[in-house]
């Protein structure tokens, strides 16, 4: 597998993207709609947790 794959694997780990080990070893491999979605859903959900109105 390519380095800049492993790497973007390794950091979507770190940053809880993905939260299981065994997807570093299957990078190349598509990913059903499901689980896409879910990822913008959660991602999404994070980032209204850290918004703050300033009015």
């Amino acid at each position: 597998m390519e380095k800049w794959k492993q790497l973007i694997g390794e950091r979507a780990l770190q940053y809880g993207i993905i939260n299981d080990p065994q997807w570093l070893d299957r990078l190349d491999e598509s990913m059903p709609m499901w689980a896409v979605l879910e990822l913008f859903v959660n991602f999404i959900e994070k980032q209204e947790a850290n918004y703050n109105s300033y009015d």
